[in-house]
């Protein structure tokens, strides 16, 4: 019988043990984190800037709220909710240092220092007490997360009762004929814009390659509600090439 040191899981189409994901995924982020947000104009032409402001439009921050933002990286979000909510506080949290030190670089980062914070954390096991959050985020990043279930009760349990969990991920273009000629963008130009702009085409092809094995919108808000929240839906965002899904911890 197969034991926790023989499972597996997917680092983008190749199967891995479980216990090697996370140090792999640790070495994407590291190797790009320099050019992250560059790289992430350049690739959706900044549309991805849109999103973020959909998220917020949809989250509604309000002053007194504390958001904990998982993956969080270089702080857009955190930057976007605390802009809209000047008397909320919030935390960045990502399982990579560089991400966190690229961050804490920006203009905002200062401007902000005395309600925002930076920690190193697991998704799969939060350094937080239980309830310690009013809203909990976590944008482009739950795919690379090693069991996503994991991931979301974790949010669930952070999280106060009445607090709201918002995703913002890539998703499914319910078109075949469209969702195929953005596969081929992504493909066919992701990875050759990641050696040109990085050095590292490898970090690239990963990415675009989880996108793909990342769970549909209604099958990934079946998971969002067995983790325990309720009134979960889901918005479709530049026709369905990212999606937000949201919950409520009752």
């Amino acid at each position: 019988m197969a034991g926790e040191n023989d499972r597996t899981t997917h680092f983008g189409f190749r199967d891995v043990p479980e216990a090697e994901k996370a140090g792999m995924v640790h070495g994407v982020f590291s190797s790009v984190a320099s050019k992250y947000d560059l790289m992430n104009d350049l690739m959706s032409g900044g549309v991805h800037r849109l999103w973020k402001d959909a998220m917020m439009d949809w989250l509604a921050p309000r002053d007194g709220q504390r958001l904990l933002d998982v993956a969080g990286g270089t702080g857009d979000i955190a930057f976007r909710f605390l802009k809209r909510a000047p008397g909320a506080s919030a935390m960045v949290c990502d399982m990579t240092e560089a991400m966190l030190v690229e961050g804490r670089k920006r203009a905002e980062a200062g401007q902000m220092a005395e309600r925002l914070g930076w920690v190193t954390g697991d998704a799969m096991a939060l350094p937080f007490r239980s309830g310690s959050f009013d809203v909990y985020t976590i944008s482009f990043g739950i795919r690379n997360v090693t069991r996503i279930a994991d991931a979301l009760a974790e949010a669930h349990r952070v999280l106060r009762p009445g607090g709201r969990l918002m995703v913002l991920e890539f998703s499914r273009i319910p078109n075949d004929l469209m969702q195929k000629a953005y596969d081929l963008y992504s493909f066919n130009v992701i990875p050759a814009m990641g050696q040109a702009v990085t050095g590292d085409r490898d970090s690239y092809q990963y990415l675009v390659e989880s996108i793909r094995k990342f769970p549909d919108q209604e099958s990934f808000a079946a998971m969002i509600r067995a983790a325990g929240f309720a009134q979960v839906s889901y918005r479709n965002l530049t026709m369905g090439v990212a999606a937000l899904h949201s919950g409520w911890k009752i």
